[in-house]
């Protein structure tokens, strides 16, 4: 959908790499520009480790692009990076404020230059600050930490470093807007997304709780803050989760439980009436859970029309993931295609240095065009 969009890919870390893979994905032409012998620093964000020695981390949101190794404070390779920015759709950075344009890569005056650029700024708390943006932060001081977590417990972080991955996905949505605009008017626009900005935005609902009721929002475990029953409960073998959103499920879920007589009661068939009782239905439906393993369960719950599910493993998870690969990583989430595995440092800096944007189309190893797309093992085809 993307096929000759150019990207020049100037961010480290997770949620700019994250959102050019997703251009990538989408068929963009990405060139991805590192320090010459460190590259990237998730290079080293190890173990694990390949047996190339490419950490996990570096190879989860890298893949479908060339990589340059350019040091921005050397003459030649400032140069080559601002013919790059000045023949690219679409420029994302991540730099602190000020950094770029010190190293003759000025937004304004590009844009000026290139009227159809897009310029996407990513940064931590906004494009005035030059607070470095790390996810564990944000994550508390956007609130989410405060909200995570069991009521008696200390504040939590999410398992995913999900600041991250919601801001790359935001800006790629905002990128992709950008472009469909300048489809209209023929010019480009700057774009700026912060971690900060993203996560307060992602507090959606619980958000909009605090705002209506004027009460600060608290953490409830596995529970929900506004349905009766959506929790954790555990099986006689392995926890489920319930999450039931309507007072139809209600009845069904009270049904496939034989707990008809607790489904039938005026005062819990509306789920007012429910969260009211929150603690009552919570231990009725934990002890008879308890009873039967959770795939008796979730056979009863699914044929009712219930939302529930097991606690499931990454492991298993991947299990269930044919395509996921310790190359290129999981499927993409955007009905892209994998075309290239994620580069080595500079592994594509010869052929940028000498045709530029043209090494694209060019420069594709044997085996790995638009039209052939890497295997759903993710087996390199370069390499055997």
């Amino acid at each position: 959908m993307l096929s000759g969009i150019k990207v020049l890919d100037l961010t480290r870390v997770l949620a700019g790499p994250l959102c050019t893979m997703l251009l990538g994905d989408l068929g963009a032409d990405v060139i991805k520009v590192e320090r010459p012998g460190e590259g990237d620093e998730t290079r080293g964000w190890g173990p694990p480790f390949d047996a190339r020695g490419e950490s996990a981390y570096f190879l989860s949101v890298n893949r479908n692009k060339l990589s340059l190794a350019a040091d921005l404070d050397e003459g030649a390779d400032a140069a080559l990076v601002r013919s790059l920015a000045a023949g690219a759709d679409v420029v994302v950075e991540n730099f602190r404020p000020g950094a770029l344009a010190r190293r003759g890569l000025d937004a304004e005056r590009l844009m000026a230059e290139h009227p159809a650029l897009v310029w996407c700024t990513i940064s931590g708390f906004g494009a005035g600050s030059g607070r470095p943006g790390y996810d564990f932060v944000v994550q508390a001081e956007a609130g989410w930490m405060a909200i995570t977590g069991e009521p008696a417990g200390d504040p939590m972080k999410a398992g995913v470093a999900l600041a991250d991955v919601v801001t790359g996905k935001d800006a790629a949505i905002a990128i992709l807007a950008a472009l469909v605009a300048r489809g209209r008017t023929g010019r480009g626009r700057r774009v700026d997304v912060s971690l900060a900005g993203s996560a307060a935005a992602a507090l959606v609902n619980v958000a909009q709780n605090a705002l209506v009721s004027g009460a600060e929002a608290g953490r409830w475990g596995n529970a929900h803050a506004n349905l009766v029953p959506y929790e954790l409960f555990h099986a006689a073998d392995r926890p489920l989760v319930l999450a039931v959103g309507s007072d139809a499920q209600w009845r069904a879920c009270a049904a496939a439980l034989g707990l008809e007589a607790l489904g039938a009661e005026a005062s819990l068939a509306a789920n007012a009436g429910r969260v009211a009782q929150r603690e009552r239905i919570r231990a009725a439906l934990a002890a008879r859970l308890a009873e039967r393993d959770a795939a008796h369960w979730l056979e009863r719950l699914t044929a009712a029309g219930v939302p529930a599910g097991v606690v499931r493993t990454v492991g298993e998870v991947l299990a269930a993931t044919p395509d996921a690969s310790p190359l290129t990583g999981m499927p993409s989430s955007v009905n892209g295609v994998i075309k290239r595995p994620p580069p080595r440092l500079d592994e594509h800096g010869a052929g940028v240095r000498a045709r530029g944007w043209g090494v694209f189309g060019e420069d594709a190893p044997p085996g790995v065009t638009s039209e052939s797309p890497i295997s759903s093992s993710g087996r390199d085809p370069r390499r055997g």
